[in-house]
């Protein structure tokens, strides 16, 4: 068990026996929060579960989509479920007697809209640190696990699961050839229809500094009402395609239904030469966290292989 496991592992680093003392940080709200070494926390969005437990935290509750997202396996004993991480629900998070929430500042997600930071209030009232982040880049994640690791005082897994990860993707980027400037769309579809993603989002900002150039950001219009005839028009190199929502199948065929009813689609050069790209959700839907690195290397072999 874990008692004999410790008795036998006097050699543990001593980073994980150090009780961690008070942090205070401020989140991406712009709130001051302080917390002295969290026992019971409680995350509200499945990739920010995964990450105080990539910094060596452990939790009591998660929001359903860490449990159910094949992205992450939660490796805390016995954690409780406080509802969709767009609908968290206030009393299942209470009942845990949290030492700590973390929660999202944004909106939107997967085909939802999230209203966390409003639950703040409630939970400051029962004197409950909350901490409210915003995650769509790789310098985001990068920002959060510091903090994460901040608080468990685990520099050495900040080391493992964010620096690491930051000079994997720093070898890839350098490999961009210079002058090199493909024109690319991202797509994310759904059962219900289609939409174009800005260069602000995660895939899109990926791209960016792979030194693809983005139409959406020269076509705002875009990003508003997908219109098919634009994007034939445009004639991008690359086309990436994000399965949204629970059915993949189900969102790639709304997909194909709009596309295939007109001809010219086909003659698109993007899908002539083998560049019409389905992206995997785990690395672009979900947030890969550790793996972002793998996310990178996936576009830049597209691009430049």
């Amino acid at each position: 068990d874990a008692t004999q496991q410790e008795q036998q592992a006097p050699e543990a680093p001593a980073a994980e026996a150090a009780a961690p003392g008070p942090v205070t940080f401020t989140d991406d709200m712009g709130n001051e929060v302080t917390v002295d070494n969290p026992q019971r926390v409680v995350a509200c969005m499945g990739s920010f579960a995964n990450a105080w437990e990539l910094a060596g935290g452990t939790l009591v509750g998660v929001s359903d989509d860490a449990l159910t997202a094949a992205g992450w396996t939660i490796q805390s004993p016995d954690v409780a479920t406080v509802g969709d991480f767009t609908a968290v629900n206030l009393e299942a998070v209470m009942a845990l007697n949290p030492d700590f929430v973390i929660m999202t500042s944004g909106t939107g997600g997967r085909g939802g809209d999230s209203s966390q930071a409003d639950l703040k209030a409630a939970l400051a009232a029962s004197n409950i640190p909350v901490a409210c982040f915003q995650v769509t880049t790789f310098a985001d994640y990068e920002r959060m696990l510091r903090t994460c690791c901040d608080i468990t005082g685990r520099d050495d897994l900040y080391e493992q699961n964010a620096q690491a990860t930051a000079d994997r993707i720093a070898a890839i980027t350098a490999k961009v050839p210079a002058g090199e400037a493909p024109t690319a769309l991202v797509l994310t579809t759904f059962s219900g229809g289609t939409r174009v993603q800005a260069s602000s989002t995660m895939t899109g900002s990926m791209l960016a500094e792979l030194g693809a150039k983005n139409l959406a950001d020269e076509n705002p219009s875009l990003l508003k009402d997908f219109s098919l005839e634009s994007i034939i028009e445009m004639n991008p190199d690359f086309i990436f395609v994000v399965p949204m929502g629970n059915d993949d199948a189900a969102a790639m065929k709304a997909l194909e239904d709009q596309t295939a009813a007109n001809p010219a689609w086909s003659t698109l050069d993007a899908v002539q030469n083998g560049r019409y790209v389905t992206l995997d959700p785990h690395l672009f839907q979900y947030k890969p966290n550790e793996r972002w690195d793998e996310s990178y290397q996936v576009l830049f072999d597209a691009l430049y292989a």
